[in-house]
């Protein structure tokens, strides 16, 4: 059985000032404010929501 790889998602700036949508994904990822860091599968659904606020975070693979 192959393990589930997981992408380390940081928040690395405000969302303040940005569309309403981008506010709404921030959250759904389980972010709030810059340089909160949260750990997910990477799966096609959460690679779209980070697609959808790539401004605002940063992604690294995670062992």
């Amino acid at each position: 059985m192959s393990e589930q790889k997981k992408i380390k998602i940081t928040q690395v700036k405000s969302i303040v000032d940005h569309l309403e949508d981008a506010k709404l994904t921030i959250k759904a990822l389980g972010l709030g404010r810059p340089n909160y860091v949260v750990i997910k599968n990477d799966t096609p659904q959460i690679r779209g929501m980070i697609n959808r606020v790539r401004h605002l975070v940063k992604v690294e693979e995670v062992q």
